[in-house]
């Protein structure tokens, strides 16, 4: 046997070599993009899921300053509760992160459930057909950002278990995509469930 034939067997053995190498290397591009397609994908879920937050969000804060001019002229003397509300819904009207927002948001809450607690001692203002129309809107509102936080929390779910879960987390971090925050918020006009001692 010669070099020359040793050289000739050798030849297919290199190609197959190569062959493999390149159908490895296919496979992980494919791979690499199939798991960052996916994380941008995720990724504008949790975008849109944040819109429609914001827009329900939007829709109460402009609902509350229709609330509190109708309480304004029933309960004047409830000054400080008003202007908490008010000072509250400024704040959430600029920009902030998820958590911010959040409580922010929640701090309205609760200044709206002291609204709701100072207009029981007006029986008038209760009876208010203004009132009753704002507060019925309020309900519905509230129910509409539930189901865009329920919405929101989800895609934020499936995106950080794309973004925290092998293999996927090896992409997430080489492209830099960090988990996403979920949204916490308490409904004002929800009720506490009483408490039962024996």
């Amino acid at each position: 046997m010669t070099n020359r034939d040793v050289c000739f067997c050798t030849r297919p053995l290199k190609e197959g070599v190569m062959g493999v190498v390149f159908i490895v290397l296919a496979i992980f591009v494919v791979g690499v993009g199939y798991y960052y397609n996916t994380l941008i994908q995720g990724r504008i879920h949790v975008k849109e899921g944040w819109s429609g937050i914001d827009v329900q969000l939007k829709r109460r804060h402009d609902l509350i300053s229709n609330l509190i001019e109708v309480v304004k002229g029933y309960a004047q003397h409830e000054r400080e509760v008003l202007e908490n509300v008010i000072r509250l819904r400024a704040q959430s009207t600029g920009e902030g992160g998820v958590k911010a927002k959040a409580v922010l948001e929640n701090g309205i809450t609760n200044a709206l459930k002291t609204l709701f607690a100072v207009v029981e001692a007006y029986p008038d203002l209760k009876a208010n057909q203004n009132f009753i129309d704002l507060s019925n809107g309020l309900t519905e509102i509230e129910d509409e950002i539930q189901l865009a936080r329920r919405y929101y929390n989800g895609t934020v779910r499936n995106y950080n278990i794309k973004v925290q879960s092998f293999p996927g987390n090896i992409i997430a971090g080489f492209f830099r995509f960090a988990a996403a925050e979920f949204f916490e918020i308490e409904i004002s006009t929800q009720r506490a469930a009483p408490k039962v001692q024996l």
